[in-house]
């Protein structure tokens, strides 16, 4: 299998919400908006994150419990900054970590854990784990 292009959806009843977060905080480009369903994309637009309010019986709630989406952002710092000034709260401290990045996570509306981070150069007990 050739796989051109990936991306996730995620069902809600927030779609909305979601939308409007995502371009207020994170710069977001809405590509497609028909109400239920809304095209989010990021940076180069070849991420992108798609929110949907459930149209067809099989298609659940998700919860955003146990889900994190990680952004790759130039300056953590700068980012924490605008974000905590914004009032958003933070749920996992500004910190870097020894596998190589400096971060920190906020919530959407969904509750989905959104980690915003910045590479750094890993310890050397992570180095090894680098391909």
């Amino acid at each position: 299998m050739k796989i051109k292009s990936l991306s996730a959806a995620f069902t809600s009843n927030k779609v909305a919400e979601s939308r409007d977060f995502y371009v207020k905080y994170f710069d977001a480009k809405v590509t497609f908006d028909c109400g239920w369903y809304v095209n989010l994309a990021f940076g180069n637009e070849s991420t992108t994150l798609q929110f949907m309010s459930p149209q067809q019986p099989e298609h659940q709630l998700s919860s955003g419990a146990g889900l994190l989406f990680n952004f790759s952002v130039d300056d953590v710092d700068e980012e924490y900054q605008k974000l905590t000034q914004a009032g958003l709260a933070v749920v996992v401290p500004l910190e870097d970590h020894p596998w190589g990045d400096r971060g920190f996570a906020i919530q959407d509306p969904n509750g989905i854990s959104l980690y915003i981070y910045s590479e750094r150069e890993p310890t050397e007990e992570f180095k090894n784990y680098f391909k």
